[in-house]
């Protein structure tokens, strides 16, 4: 069964939509729908924002639902010029940019004792994913590379210089390497997906509901076709 964790509401309302009469199981504040896509187990659930929401929310998949396997989508800001509004970008893996134990000899991200810095994403999955949005969504450039994850939105050009100079990120967003951590703690393989919302600093930016509505139909037709597909 896989589990896919949407950010937005109306993504989750389109996959729910695709189910046959789905079972609804509400576990600590979230609606967890069960059912088939494309003849496939899935479990669509919206997190919420930040860290910890996102853990929890795996957590449940993995013990609730017993999923073998998890697709996060949601937004993100760009670190890269060219990587553009719109754009969706697959995470190889993913960091906390916002853990700092380099008191005690820790390189910056890496969480204390747990022995890896970086969360590496499915190969596999995301090899799948690459090659059903480039089919599905035409219209838009898929791009690969790290996720950082912070409880912080980046806003500041200042900030995103730094964020790509001491982690070599591509995006950064909120829930994306605590949902990578909890998948890896778990042993469950994962695929991250974000479509950028923003350049990650002042610059200007799209009509927000015209980027949202765009990016919830390029998620849901990857995460349709790649639920079909695996």
């Amino acid at each position: 069964m896989l589990g896919i964790i949407g950010a937005m509401a109306e993504e989750v309302e389109q996959l729910k939509k695709e189910m046959a009469q789905p079972e609804i199981i509400s576990v600590a504040g979230m609606d967890f729908y069960k059912g088939k896509i494309g003849g496939k187990d899935v479990v669509v659930v919206r997190s919420g924002v930040g860290k910890v929401n996102g853990a929890v929310c795996v957590q449940i998949l993995v013990d609730r639902f017993g999923v073998d396997g998890i697709v996060n989508t949601g937004i993100a800001g760009s670190l890269k010029a060219e990587i553009n509004i719109g754009d969706l970008v697959l995470a190889t893996d993913a960091v906390q940019h916002d853990v700092d134990a380099t008191l005690f000899s820790y390189p910056l991200g890496q969480i204390p004792q747990l022995g890896v810095l970086a969360f590496e994403a499915d190969r596999e999955l995301r090899e799948k994913a690459v090659t059903c949005c480039r089919q599905v969504n035409p219209d838009i450039e898929v791009h690969e590379g790290r996720i950082l994850t912070g409880d912080q939105f980046i806003s500041s050009k200042e900030k995103k210089e730094w964020l790509f100079e001491t982690f070599g990120g591509v995006c950064t967003e909120m829930e994306g390497a605590a949902i990578a951590q909890a998948a890896y703690l778990n042993q469950v393989p994962f695929l991250i997906v974000r479509a950028i919302s923003d350049k990650a600093d002042d610059s200007a930016q799209m009509d927000y509901e015209e980027f949202e509505r765009l990016a919830i139909v390029h998620s849901v037709n990857l995460t349709r076709t790649l639920i079909e597909n695996i």
